[in-house]
């Protein structure tokens, strides 16, 4: 089995519970925000001072005695290992993707008919009991145990199954929507999951895919677990617009809409320089150490991708 990092040396035993190992490194994550701020500032969204800081402050950095030894190996896990440990703190309010995704997803299904509508990689639930509170008959379906558990008890009037997004058991042409949300960036290109989401809906229905912007992805917005003692993130791919919208056009899917919400700004509070604070606050602890360079780095930057999809009538 071929790992997640696409590495051509990098080859796995059958079954893994980890792709492969990252190593992170405090100082990797910061100086990569601050050389994302000076590129905005190369482009003339920021003044000579700005850059004089930001060299004055990677400076620090790289002498810090303290962040010489701060890296760490973490284990990159597939979707069924991470999320049996995520599964008991998934919904907790620090959640930040919860407050930015879902008004955008919720305005599109609000215009829902009653129907039957498939939440498709449902985790604990969140969109099956707001699907279900408008009158909606749905189907939760999501590869992992634990969450199935957690959402059968949250939403007990809906159906759940347990399924794979390239596989889904859902009949052909059986549901009038379906709801995926914050998953597609767990695999590594989500055009067979669109062309199943295609396949099971039935001809006028609507399809809903929000997913973590790959600018995230990139600045390690992928929130980590411990998993048998061990430093763990659940593996996530940066997947562009073209990712998406080419495989769903190729399945007869019609685009109705797009919508990228964005970081709130300031991002996080400031931290004391030289406290990474612990492996389970990156990177967003890391982030608090150099608040000007991170709010410049992160400034209109959107956090999230919304599609609106509509399977047409022959």
């Amino acid at each position: 089995m071929r790992c997640a990092c696409r590495s051509p040396s990098c080859w796995l035993a059958p079954a893994p519970t980890v792709s492969c190992m990252a190593f992170e490194h405090p100082l990797a994550y910061m100086i990569g925000m601050e050389g994302l701020a000076l590129l905005r500032a190369f482009g003339g969204e920021h003044d000579a001072a700005f850059v004089e800081t930001r060299l004055e402050e990677i400076g620090r950095l790289l002498t810090d005695p303290s962040m010489r030894e701060a890296g760490v190996s973490v284990d990159a896990l597939e979707t069924v290992t991470g999320y049996r440990a995520w599964s008991t703190t998934y919904d907790d309010p620090d959640n930040a993707a919860f407050g930015l995704e879902q008004p955008a997803v919720r305005r599109i299904i609000d215009a829902f008919d009653t129907w039957t509508v498939l939440d498709a990689a449902c985790g604990t639930g969140r969109h099956t009991e707001y699907l279900a509170a408008a009158g909606h008959e749905v189907i939760g379906v999501d590869s992992s145990p634990e969450m199935l558990e957690r959402a059968r008890a949250r939403v007990p009037t809906a159906t759940f199954r347990l399924g794979n997004l390239d596989d889904l058991p859902i009949a052909n042409g059986s549901v009038d929507g379906v709801v995926c949300a914050l998953a597609l960036t767990h695999l590594p290109e989500p055009g067979r999951a669109i062309s199943e989401f295609a396949r099971v809906l039935r001809p006028g229905g609507q399809l809903v895919i929000s997913d973590i912007h790959h600018e995230m992805v990139l600045r390690g917005s992928v929130p980590p677990v411990i998993v048998d003692g061990r430093r763990g993130r659940v593996t996530n791919h940066r997947h562009h617009a073209c990712d998406y919208l080419r495989p769903a056009l190729a399945h007869g899917l019609r685009l109705r809409g797009c919508e990228e919400p964005r970081l709130p700004t300031p991002h996080g509070a400031a931290q004391p320089a030289g406290t990474c604070g612990p492996w389970l606050t990156w990177p967003w602890s890391l982030a608090a150490m150099i608040p000007e360079a991170t709010a410049a780095a992160n400034s209109e930057v959107p956090a999230i991708m919304v599609w609106h999809f509509e399977k047409p009538h022959t």
